[in-house]
């Protein structure tokens, strides 16, 4: 078997080595009864007015196309993604700019987004949801970037997925719109999540990261006490999640990305061998904590939980095929993995909560078009996630 690099070779190799032996494909009862009702037909396009200036189009042309998702030129094929410019932050501290107020900040998100999930994740974990309102973009990524639905819109799958909601932005068609009113000649990528100021009219922050660490402690002497003892990011444990972030970040949330955008066969394998490691790695830690608890670092949700689910949930609905990211499945090939998941999907009401497979498959499928040419959206894995208590054929027999 020729898999092209070494490093693919020997990864290859091993999985053959230990992966087990996979009876005849069954089609499950309640996979049966999904496909009887289950519709995948695509919302309506309405047109909508944009809103411009001069200025815009001039930053747009900067810019380049929103869906280069590999710049033209780069003979490297390896997909580099873009630091986020608003870097502000929410601070109790006295005389702040940005003060935790009731109401005064608004989340820009989309739920195919798994950087803008880990926001909506972390707001109702700290129970947030009367102080910070959000609302979600149309699923599809286009050459102007995200889009806002327009009012008479319908087939939409998922909440919240509305017109901009902020009063003075009737007029606002695109994400963009608020990028220009912060800041008029920026010329980066139009990103979500979106941490908005509705007092200052300004955006706060675009950086997934550093918004949920402000959502942990900013808000504490605002609201319930049975929220302040929440802390993802607990002292103890400080080190420990820092360096599981960061090897989990370069190789499997963003792994999967460098994968499937990657436009030459080198860059692909490369990245994609180093993701499926980085998967092992996982496997390995979740079955000798699993004695502990039943999350990333035993007992209690941290930040590690919250930056891994978003790219696992996604894995097997999107990612294998979409990114070619297809070694193994998590539901099959990763078993302490695919419990670790769903523990948070079935058991945590905030993981479920903003988890819309619809509007994550739709976007993926339909937007990224120099992958999937035809818009076709697969049917499956069905059902999308699986049953705390049920598991594959392949690892139950």
């Amino acid at each position: 078997m020729n898999t092209g690099t070494p490093a693919l070779t020997r990864l290859a190799r091993s999985l053959t080595s230990t992966t087990r032996r996979t009876p005849r494909l069954q089609i499950h009862q309640s996979t049966r009864a999904f496909l009887s009702v289950s519709s995948f037909g695509v919302g309506r396009n309405v047109p909508v007015k944009y809103h411009t200036s001069a200025t815009q189009k001039a930053s747009t042309k900067m810019a380049g196309k929103v869906t280069d998702w590999v710049k033209p030129n780069d003979k490297s094929g390896e997909f580099k993604r873009q630091q986020s410019s608003f870097r502000n932050f929410i601070s109790r501290e006295e005389g702040a700019k940005f003060a935790p107020e009731k109401g005064r900040y608004h989340l820009y998100v989309s739920y195919a987004c798994p950087w803008a999930c880990r926001t909506l994740i972390t707001r109702q974990l700290k129970g947030l949801e009367d102080f910070i309102s959000y609302s979600v973009v149309h699923w599809h990524l286009g050459e102007k970037g995200w889009r806002f639905v327009a009012k008479d819109e319908k087939d939409v799958p998922g909440a919240h997925v509305v017109p901009d909601p902020v009063p003075g932005h009737e007029s606002y068609t695109h994400l963009r719109d608020l990028y220009f009113e912060s800041e008029p000649e920026y010329d980066g990528r139009f990103t979500v999540p979106v941490l908005y100021d509705t007092k200052l009219k300004t955006i706060v922050s675009n950086e997934s990261s550093e918004i949920i660490r402000m959502l942990y402690t900013e808000f504490d002497d605002l609201i319930d006490e049975e929220f302040r003892t929440i802390n993802p990011y607990p002292e103890p444990l400080r080190a420990q999640i820092d360096e599981a972030n960061e090897w989990t970040y370069d190789k499997i949330n963003n792994g999967v990305y460098k994968s499937g955008f990657a436009t030459t066969q080198e860059a692909y394998e490369r990245n994609v061998t180093a993701l499926f490691e980085a998967l092992d790695k996982t496997e390995a830690h979740l079955q000798t904590t699993a004695a502990e608890g039943p999350y990333y670092f035993g007992k209690e949700i941290t930040e590690a939980d919250i930056r891994l689910y978003v790219t696992i949930i996604r894995f097997d609905p999107v990612y294998v095929q979409h990114f070619k990211c297809n070694i193994r499945d998590i539901r099959s090939g990763y078993p302490h993995i695919h419990k670790w998941m769903r523990n948070l999907y079935w058991n945590v009401p905030a993981f479920k909560d903003t988890t819309q497979f619809e509007h994550i498959k739709w976007h993926y499928t339909k937007s990224h078009t120099q992958i999937n040419p035809f818009s076709i959206s697969p049917v499956g894995p069905l059902p999308h996630i699986l049953p705390l208590d049920e598991e594959m054929p392949a690892v139950s027999k």
